[in-house]
């Protein structure tokens, strides 16, 4: 698998000897020295800095409802803005492998935050076959290969699968988005996460829903023996004002 990706990453430095490469977020053709990312949106990104805070408003939300030892949110997720148009490109427009950068961005911050020490396992929110095969990847198993080279740890894509094909939560009210995904993960294989301390990571946290759903699978079915940690890229400011 990683010999595809450096395929795939070899072809598209050739390809940008024909085509200016642009920023993913604003969209400003990018200088030699940049990355997928111009240096002014780097310096400009909204980042939270929860990572090196161990009670932040992040893990506060899920404290209130299943026990997590840690969680953080990397940036906030902004409607309309640059910020958003960094997920959308990776999310919705084939640029899996920023995912991955992204990824290693983030997990270099978790690496050194301290808060994220003694983690056995990193697993990636599940999507459902039907929306793989649409979409053509998972964009948080592409985060979590990022997270996983920084942090040297392994991903498990397996052990967690979606069962239930559910509606797009990007239009849904809140009380509709916990609806929608209410018992939608099966845990296939429990031993392989049981008495693990556990990394889940996704790309956007808009009301919680999605993961709180999937950890309490992996909890029930492992009869509460593992640990559990969130990790999400971004985090929409409206799960701060319970919308």
């Amino acid at each position: 698998m990683s010999i595809f990706y450096d395929i795939v990453g070899v072809l598209r430095d050739a390809t940008s000897l024909f085509l200016p490469r642009t920023c993913l977020a604003c969209g400003r053709v990018l200088l030699e020295n940049e990355g997928d990312m111009c240096l002014t949106c780097r310096y400009n990104m909204p980042l939270t800095n929860f990572s090196s805070r161990r009670e932040n408003p992040v893990k506060l939300i899920f404290d209130n409802i299943l026990p997590v030892e840690a969680a953080t949110a990397m940036f906030w997720f902004v409607g309309d803005t640059e910020w958003q148009h960094i997920v959308h490109n990776f999310k919705y427009y084939g640029r899996w492998l920023f995912a991955q950068k992204m990824g290693e961005w983030f997990g270099e911050e978790l690496r050194n935050s301290g808060n994220f020490e003694g983690i056995d396992l990193i697993v990636p929110i599940p999507l459902h076959y039907r929306r793989r095969l649409k979409r053509g990847y998972n964009q948080s198993e592409q985060l979590a290969l990022g997270i996983s080279r920084k942090m040297g740890v392994k991903c498990d894509f397996r052990a967690v699968r979606r069962s239930q094909y559910n509606d797009s939560q990007t239009l849904k009210s809140r009380s509709e988005r916990w609806e929608n995904v209410e018992e939608i993960f099966e845990v296939r294989n429990a031993e392989r996460l049981r008495g693990r301390h556990l990394l889940l990571v996704d790309d956007v946290l808009t009301t919680g829903a999605t993961m709180i759903s999937c950890a309490s699978a992996i909890l029930k079915a492992c009869d509460g023996d593992v640990r559990i940690s969130i990790a999400s890229l971004a985090v929409s400011r409206k799960i701060m004002q319970g919308k």
